[in-house]
């Protein structure tokens, strides 16, 4: 509805600005999409690093073990 807040002021016989807080609750929305992307590339990208440690600590014990023998 792009006349949001339009209808309101009609109804109530004076002046309020149109649209009023539209704005704003685009802006919340945005951020709370752009929130909640951040967060979940943050998460994949701990349990890469995660996945690497342990990789590491693998190969680190793998390497220990060939040295001893």
């Amino acid at each position: 509805d792009r006349l949001e807040g339009l209808k309101e002021n009609v109804i109530v016989g004076r002046l309020i600005p149109a649209g009023t807080g539209s704005v704003i609750n685009k802006m919340r929305r945005v951020a709370t999409e752009r929130d909640t992307l951040i967060a979940a590339n943050r998460k994949a990208e701990a349990a890469t690093r995660a996945l690497q440690d342990e990789t590491d600590s693998f190969a680190s014990e793998d390497a220990e073990a060939a040295s001893e023998a």
